[in-house]
């Protein structure tokens, strides 16, 4: 089990928050708003009401012996950075941060933090790859242009072998593992037999899982 903390508990913060608790980690969550943080003290580890500002509620709360810290201040820019320097004076290794601008963006970089999210953006471009491929559930970068991506066989073909289904394109693709219900099925070879309602996971170039896409939805 690892120790994070979450700055901010907006509608971010508090998500990030309770599925790290889900993922079976303890959770301390802070913000300035006392309603919000009683709203939510149950679903967490530690809910604190304190200014992420001051040194000193940071160091009561023992938030540098946190694995890793993500500041989810939204409203002010001023306090996100603040609360990133303060973390740096902590020794805290791990820093993720929501930005908000382009400005705030330019200065966590030049903070040096772990990561920099931009949650809107992300999400936009989910959606976006999801109206464009719906048959792909997930998608995961896993850097150099590579991903990972979920496909669900929604229907049943005559032929419904691995190598079939990801026809011409599947030379550049890897077929990875089958989940069906709840067995996990590994070393695929081409012959695997599909069936309705598995979830193929596939891993290549960009490139190479847009050309099987609308293969996958005309059939």
């Amino acid at each position: 089990m690892s120790q994070f903390a979450v700055i901010g508990l907006g509608r971010f913060g508090l998500a990030a928050s309770i599925e790290l608790m889900r993922l079976g980690n303890s959770v301390i969550g802070v913000d300035s708003d006392s309603k919000l943080v009683n709203t939510v003290s149950e679903q967490l580890t530690v809910a604190a009401i304190a200014d992420a500002t001051d040194e000193s509620s940071l160091k009561e709360l023992d938030i540098g012996s946190c694995d890793a810290v993500l500041v989810a201040i939204g409203e002010s820019l001023e306090a996100s950075i603040l609360c990133v320097l303060l973390l740096k004076s902590l020794n805290v290794k791990e820093i993720w941060v929501k930005a908000t601008t382009k400005p705030h963006h330019i200065i966590l970089t030049k903070l040096g933090v772990s990561r920099i999210i931009h949650p809107e953006e992300e999400i936009g471009v989910r959606v976006a790859q999801s109206l464009n491929y719906p048959m792909m559930n997930q998608y995961m970068s896993i850097g150099n242009g590579l991903f990972i991506v979920e496909v669900e066989i929604k229907s049943h073909h005559p032929d419904m072998s691995v190598k079939k289904l990801l026809g011409k394109a599947g030379k550049d693709i890897e077929p990875m593992l089958v989940r069906r219900n709840s067995t996990i099925i590994k070393h695929l070879d081409g012959d695997f037999q599909l069936a309705v309602k598995d979830s193929l996971i596939l891993s290549g170039s960009l490139t190479a899982l847009k050309k099987i896409a609308p293969e996958f939805y005309a059939k």
